[in-house]
């Protein structure tokens, strides 16, 4: 990998002297052919800072490293999570893009939990349950979280609310606004031994005074029952779904109480759209390949530290926080897959918000700050409003941003004058459906796997989640009045909270 950057180094150089807004003009075709359409969902890349010899020299990099060899790989259930010696098969869940006996049985396993999920959703539909309690965190949480707020309709059978925070605040307050006898509960983990999602648990289960209401989705069946969750309110997970892949399995539970099983299942279909078209379409057509090279480019031909993603829709506003976990989580590596280090900066940091919000929050650094910020600008063609007027207003800001990040502005004044120059892609969605909604987070889940692969990292492992959570049990006893810290500086902190105690 690194001697391919070496390459890109050269262009990045060669490009520093021409202007991006020089770049599209001195390329009539650049519109159409930096672009690529997948049904409904439509990808631009032509305003990002690169010109057709390095997307050449990115393009060779990408068979050099065998990307789509490594699809195919994955979505045949090979060891891909190297260093926990598993699967991946999150693709599984939504379609039949394996070809082997490893991938068809997961693909079988899926369908029966997914016709068991089926079966608890008319269930509870068929009692007087108005509301239901999602208590999981990350990648328990954020997937489902995301999928209700941006789908959700104002009729549904039921209202789902996500509990997440290990802060006693949050359940007190949700509780406090639900009827117990009217509310179910789903608790979400993997292993079943999330301190966060097992200590909010025990809240829900004492608030709503009835086990036959909590439902649990977990790969710790033995745990599952351990807390008293009959097995007939259980749904399996597996061991070959990370946690912030496992929105397409029975994490999926609350996203088909809010929106209905057959929402759900759309949502399958629109990532399934999306994995058929990664797995056959070749390089220079491949979304999730344009995708991955072009962030490979800005972080390390361009030194990018940063990238933003902005929808233009409110129903999105919680892409960017899933988004954070997986691409930060999958990438945020420092060594490689055979324990050298990796040599190159790997992940940029993601963040962003909801347009046109943040255009009155942090766009001003965006367009004049020191740093360049690359974005992946997010919009929807046809709204599911009929409020016209702020539509088209909203459509208006979504070109305009990205038009003048990338063109600038000259001023004599300096204060008024805007450098340009700021790289992004715009994402179009025809609409907000599930599918497309299905088809652009699994079109992120490719980008991050291809990157990885390019850095030579595992995307599926998180042992630098598991550092702090340690430490954490260690001191749970100190902070509650036994023992002593090692640390000198925890032991001044914990002097200080015992003062103000």
């Amino acid at each position: 990998m690194t001697g391919a950057l070496d390459g890109l180094d050269e262009h990045a150089r060669r490009l520093s002297a021409s202007s991006l807004s020089s770049l599209i003009a001195g390329d009539p075709a650049r519109a159409t052919d930096f672009a690529l359409r997948v049904g409904p969902l439509y990808a631009n890349f032509a305003r990002q800072h690169y010109d057709r010899a390095a997307l050449e020299s990115l393009f060779a990099m990408a068979t050099r490293a065998d990307l789509l060899g490594a699809m195919r790989r994955m979505f045949d259930g090979e060891s891909v999570n190297a260093t926990e010696g598993r699967a991946a098969l999150h693709a599984a869940l939504r379609g039949d893009c394996g070809s082997t006996s490893t991938a068809r049985s997961a693909r079988a396993a899926a369908l029966d939990a997914l016709a068991r999920m089926r079966a608890l959703v008319d269930a509870l539909a068929a009692s007087d349950v108005t509301d239901i309690i999602s208590v999981g965190i990350g990648g328990s949480d954020l997937g489902p979280r995301l999928v209700v707020d941006a789908l959700a309709q104002p009729n549904a059978r039921f209202r789902v609310h996500f509990l997440s925070n290990l802060d006693g605040h949050a359940a007190q307050r949700l509780l406090a606004r639900l009827d117990p006898r009217r509310t179910a509960a789903v608790i979400v983990s993997k292993s079943f031994g999330t301190r966060e999602t097992l200590l909010n648990g025990g809240i829900v289960r004492a608030w709503l005074g009835d086990d036959a209401r909590l439902h649990a989705v977990s790969a710790a069946p033995q745990r599952v029952a351990e807390f008293g969750i009959a097995a007939e309110r259980s749904l399996p997970m597996w061991d070959w779904v990370g946690g912030r892949y496992s929105l397409w399995s029975t994490v999926g539970f609350p996203v088909a109480l809010a929106l209905g099983s057959t929402a759900f299942e759309r949502l399958l279909a629109g990532a399934a759209t999306l994995d058929a078209h990664a797995a056959s379409a070749p390089l220079g057509d491949n979304l999730p390949v344009w995708h991955a090279l072009t962030a490979i480019w800005n972080r390390n031909a361009l030194g990018a530290a940063t990238q933003a993603v902005l929808p233009y829709d409110q129903r999105l506003r919680l892409l960017p926080a899933h988004l954070q976990q997986l691409v930060m989580e999958s990438l945020g590596k420092s060594v490689r897959i055979d324990g050298a280090a990796i040599g190159v900066d790997s992940v940029p940091v993601w963040w962003g918000g909801v347009g046109s919000d943040v255009q009155h929050s942090f766009f001003q650094a965006l367009h004049q700050g020191t740093q360049v910020v690359p974005i992946d600008f997010i919009g929807v063609a046809r709204p599911d409003h009929a409020h016209a007027d702020n539509h088209a207003t909203q459509l208006a800001n979504l070109l305009a941003q990205s038009e003048a990040l990338a063109n600038g502005r000259s001023d004599d004044n300096p204060h008024r004058r805007h450098p340009g120059d700021r790289p992004s892609t715009l994402l179009l969605l025809d609409a907000l459906t599930p599918e497309t909604l299905g088809m652009l987070i699994a079109l992120y889940e490719h980008s991050v796997y291809l990157q990885a692969v390019l850095w030579g990292i595992n995307a599926f492992d998180q042992y630098g989640v598991e550092l702090g959570k340690t430490l954490a049990e260690r001191l749970l006893p100190v902070v509650e009045g036994q023992g002593e810290a090692d640390d000198p500086v925890t032991r001044s902190l914990l002097a200080e909270l015992a003062r103000a105690r």
